[in-house]
C-alpha cells in the first residue's frame, strides 16, 4: 500500500459513503411502503415491506408519463433554439466589433440571475397586464390581455421563453470558447481559395467544433430535463398539471402526497432510464 494511497484512503472513503449509503437507502426505501406517516424511523422500513410493487406501479402512471413528455417537450423546443441562438452570438462575437466588451458583459448577465428571480420576472412579464401583452398591443387595433399563465399552452411557451432568456448565455460561452480555438490560418487559406463563408464553416469549423458542440448540447440536455425553480415560480404546475415536469411531479408527490416509497421507486428508474438514454445519446454525437 503505497503512501499517497494510505493519504487518500480516509477521503476516498468518505466520499464513497456519501455516494453509496443514500444509494442503498433509496433502494432499500423503494422495496416498501414507507412513509414519514407511517410513524416508525425508516430503518424499520421493512415491517412495510412489499418487494417490488412500487416498480409495477410505475408503467400505469399515467400523470407520470405526460410529465415525461412535457419535460421532453421542453427539452425538444429549448435545447435547439438556445444552440442556434447561442452559435450564430458565437459567430458575431469571434470578431471584433465596437463595443464588443459591453455588448458581452450584457449579454451573459441572464446566466447570472438566480433561476427562482428569473421565474419571478417573467411571472410578472406575463401576467394579464404585463409587459409582453403590453408590447402586442403596439401592434394590434384591440388590448391584448392574453392570459399566458392560465392557459394550458402558453403556459408552458411562457416557460420555454424564460428557460431560453436565460440559459443561451451559456451555450454561447461554449460555443464561442470552441470557435476561438479553431485555427485561423485554416480559414485565412480558405478565404484565399475562394470558399464562401458557409463552405468555411461547413468544412473547417464544424468538424473542429464536434466535441465542443457535444459538450455544449449534452450539458443543456441534463439542466433542462432538471428544470424547476422558474417553472415550480412562474405556474407551480398548473394550471392543472398542464406544465408538470418531471422535477415538478417528484416534488409534489414527495412533500404533498408523501409516497415516499414509491417516490424512491420511481427515481431509481429515472436514474436507470436516463443513464441508458445518455449513453446511446453520447455514442450517437460521437458517431
Amino acid at each position: 500500500m503505497t503512501l499517497g494511497f494510505r493519504l487518500t484512503l480516509p477521503a476516498q472513503v468518505l466520499v464513497l459513503f456519501i455516494s453509496l449509503f443514500p444509494l442503498l437507502m433509496q433502494l432499500y426505501i423503494s422495496l416498501t411502503d414507507w412513509s414519514p406517516l407511517a410513524g416508525t424511523p425508516w430503518p424499520r422500513a421493512w415491517e412495510f415491506w412489499n418487494t417490488f410493487a412500487n416498480y409495477t406501479d410505475i408503467p400505469g402512471d399515467t400523470r407520470l408519463w405526460a410529465a415525461l413528455g412535457r419535460t421532453a417537450l421542453v427539452m425538444a423546443v429549448c435545447v435547439p433554439v438556445e444552440f442556434l441562438l447561442g452559435l450564430g452570438l458565437g459567430l458575431l462575437f469571434v470578431d471584433d466589433f465596437p463595443g464588443k466588451r459591453l455588448a458581452y458583459s450584457l449579454l451573459i448577465m441572464p446566466m447570472m440571475v438566480v433561476p427562482a428571480v428569473a421565474g419571478y420576472m417573467f411571472f410578472m412579464l406575463f401576467q394579464s397586464g404585463g409587459p409582453v401583452n403590453d408590447i402586442l398591443s403596439w401592434f394590434s387595433p384591440t388590448p391584448v390581455t392574453i392570459a399566458w399563465l392560465s392557459d394550458p399552452t402558453l403556459a408552458l411557451v411562457a416557460v420555454m421563453a424564460a428557460d431560453i432568456w436565460q440559459w443561451t448565455p451559456l451555450m454561447f460561452l461554449i460555443l464561442l470558447a470552441g470557435l476561438v480555438g479553431v485555427p485561423q490560418d485554416q480559414l485565412r487559406a480558405a478565404t484565399l481559395l475562394g470558399a464562401s463563408p458557409w463552405q468555411r464553416f461547413r468544412t473547417i469549423v464544424l468538424p473542429r467544433m464536434k466535441v465542443i458542440i457535444t459538450i455544449a448540447l449534452a450539458i443543456r440536455a441534463i439542466e433542462a430535463f432538471k428544470i424547476f425553480d422558474t417553472l415550480f415560480i412562474m405556474t407551480g404546475g398548473g394550471p392543472g398539471v398542464a406544465t408538470e415536469t418531471i422535477s415538478v411531479y417528484f416534488y409534489k408527490i414527495t412533500t404533498q402526497d408523501l409516497v415516499w416509497g414509491y417516490v424512491a421507486a420511481l427515481a431509481l428508474f429515472i436514474l436507470v432510464a436516463l443513464s441508458i438514454a445518455a449513453v446511446w445519446a453520447m455514442k450517437r454525437m460521437a458517431k
